[in-house]
């Protein structure tokens, strides 16, 4: 079925359409963990069966809850610190598949470890989950930094679309099986633990299993400069790297409209991200809803979202990729303000609110990779894809403090949820103001050459588009 998918619509090459077929199944491939890992099983066992009391760090009691939130942070930050550095390193020598099965290999690895976790192993979960949570993040960094290269520039936003749709269709396909096991464990004969930890494990050898597609597939671009797989050689790549990485960061501020678009990212992204993290609690808690109910919904968004990204991608290609964005941004908030008048209860309205977030949540984050896509130099991908991890990453802050701190201080969480429409009303905004045309003209001043210590770069003024 994978090799005789043809991608519709696009006026491909055999070989492009087999390297775009071998990229999206890479998106197959860790949906499974994003979902069943990091997002719907591992939280709720860590909490309620793991360490349900929770642990003394430094002298200092701290709840299963606020033990799970340092470990998503911490993932962040090393995430934050390494991502620029590594992508640059990918750029000089052209290693983004090797870099790329290298993350995957060990995520994969360490997702499948936590099979052995059970109540008590409060740091042993704690560790693999940080260490394959890392790899998850740090691999998508050289795998979103293929897209440049892998179509023509006209079908970036379609091939995007096509990525975060595979995904989505494999995340929900996995997590299927995982919440059949967890809903029929005493008919197979097996405990609830055991099966929630099946769930785990399938989740870890379905990323690695599928992956082994995309490594034998996908063809990476040559590299920029010779380059030797040696101790000096691989010495030589990280002191480039880390040069790459500074003058791109000295040299952002000459490029407006690129700068722009990365904290009008920053802003609507967050609110999309703490949509995404606190909606079960608010299913939960505000909404007093079912466990069944909940995890029922996230497996619908997974498969509505998979509709979503390909309907977006093609109205992408009519209106373009920042007006479908806007548009997207506008269902967003129309989507929380919904969520604030949503009576307790209504599994019905919850059902509904899921299928509108499924449908606009692909659209919105496959045509914001592609629009980032189209605005950057194709021979620095991977050390641009750096710094959008970063404020991928750093967009996952502010929304959450902003929510749990509203929450507190109104006893409800319903004045918080409405708040977030402020992420997605001010990032439209920016995000209107963001010349495309004039950022994707600069793509080819910005002249980024890794045998030149300071290659020189100028840059247009920015503008509205």
């Amino acid at each position: 079925m994978l090799r005789g998918y043809r991608f519709p619509g696009m006026d491909l090459t055999s070989e492009q359409r087999r390297n775009l077929r071998a990229w999206c199944v890479y998106d197959w491939a860790t949906n499974g963990y994003q979902v069943t890992t990091a997002s719907a099983l591992l939280p709720v066992f860590f909490v309620q069966g793991i360490a349900p009391e929770g642990a003394v760090l430094f002298g200092t009691h701290v709840p299963p809850t606020a033990l799970w939130g340092f470990a998503i942070g911490l993932a962040a930050l090393v995430v934050v610190m390494m991502s620029p550095l590594l992508g640059a390193v990918a750029d000089f020598t052209s290693l983004r598949k090797e870099f790329l099965t290298v993350f995957a290999c060990g995520g994969s690895l360490c997702a499948s470890l936590l099979f052995f976790s059970s109540e008590g192993t409060v740091w042993f979960t704690l560790l693999f989950f940080v260490l394959a949570h890392i790899c998850y993040t740090s691999g998508n960094v050289f795998y979103d930094s293929f897209l440049p290269q892998i179509v023509p520039e006209e079908w970036t936003d379609r091939a995007s679309g096509r990525g975060f749709a595979y995904g989505y269709v494999g995340g929900g396909l996995q997590f299927a099986l995982a919440l059949g096991l967890l809903t029929f464990h005493e008919p197979i004969g097996i405990s609830q633990e055991l099966a929630l930890r099946i769930g785990l494990l399938t989740a870890g050898l379905w990323w690695i299993g599928f992956a082994l597609y995309t490594f034998l597939n996908l063809k990476d671009a040559p590299p920029a400069v010779r380059f030797e797989k040696t101790a000096s050689g691989l010495r030589l790549a990280v002191a480039a790297g880390a040069g790459r990485t500074w003058r791109t960061v000295k040299r952002l501020p000459k490029f407006p409209a690129l700068l722009l678009f990365l904290v009008a990212f920053l802003l609507y992204n967050d609110g999309i991200q703490t949509v995404i993290g606190i909606s079960a609690a608010y299913g939960g808690s505000e909404l007093e809803l079912t466990p069944q109910t909940i995890m029922l919904t996230f497996l619908v968004v997974q498969f509505i979202a998979f509709g979503g990204a390909l309907a977006f991608s093609r109205l992408a290609g009519k209106i373009g990729a920042k007006r479908a964005i806007l548009l997207a941004l506008a269902v967003w908030t129309g989507a929380v303000f919904y969520a604030y008048f949503l009576p307790a209860g209504n599994r019905w309205g919850f059902f509904l609110l899921g299928a509108v977030v499924g449908l606009v949540l692909g659209g919105s984050q496959a045509l914001s990779r592609s629009l980032f896509a189209s605005m950057i130099p194709i021979s620095a991908a991977a050390g641009f894809f750096g710094f959008y991890s970063v404020f991928n990453k750093l967009s996952a802050i502010s929304g959450p403090l902003l929510f749990a701190t509203l929450t507190t201080l109104f006893g409800s969480a319903r004045p918080a949820i409405l708040a977030l429409g402020i992420y997605f009303v001010v990032g439209g905004i920016l995000l209107s103001l963001v010349n495309v045309e004039k950022a994707r003209a600069s793509r080819a001043l910005w002249q980024i050459d890794a045998a030149d210590p300071e290659p020189e770069a100028k840059a247009p003024d920015g503008g509205k588009e």
